[in-house]
């Protein structure tokens, strides 16, 4: 397995993954998301052989640096792969110079709670009925100056 930047090829593998792991209530991607993130954000494809079995997506137009989207294939769940992508994300983003990451994520996506806290977002607030289905988020802020962060 290797990570490496997403290319405009690879906007098909990115929508099928993102149709498998998100439902409408979660704001999906599309195909045209990812052909513009591509450009002009910082995405970063987990590849085994010819496919993509994860991806990570940050936007960098910003003072502060915001996770917007991150999934694994469920057959590839528990390897640490998404550790491994944020990782990549977090070493970039310091050397553009960021000092923040941001991300929302659902108050019941105890998974990647537990995750976020151990690399070591911090809960800022909690955002009442963020998704479409009425689920809360939690804001999460990470340092990424910080000393032993990643």
């Amino acid at each position: 397995m290797r990570i490496r930047r997403a290319l405009s090829s690879d906007v098909r593998q990115l929508y099928l993954l993102e149709k498998k792991l998100f439902s409408e209530e979660n704001f999906p991607l599309s195909k045209g998301s990812f052909r513009y993130h591509i450009k002009n954000s910082s995405l970063f494809v987990m590849q085994e052989g010819y496919d993509i079995v994860a991806y990570v997506l940050v936007l960098i137009k910003r003072k502060d640096a915001k996770l917007y989207s991150i999934g694994v294939d469920d057959s590839w769940r528990g390897q640490k792969i998404a550790n491994r992508l944020l990782q990549k994300s977090i070493e970039e983003l310091r050397k553009l110079g960021f000092v923040t990451l941001l991300l929302e994520v659902r108050v019941d996506n105890l998974e990647a709670l537990a995750l976020y806290q151990k690399i070591g977002f911090e809960i800022q607030k909690r955002l009442k009925a963020f998704y479409g289905d009425g689920c809360d988020a939690y804001l999460m802020r990470l340092d990424i100056k910080k000393e032993g962060i990643v």
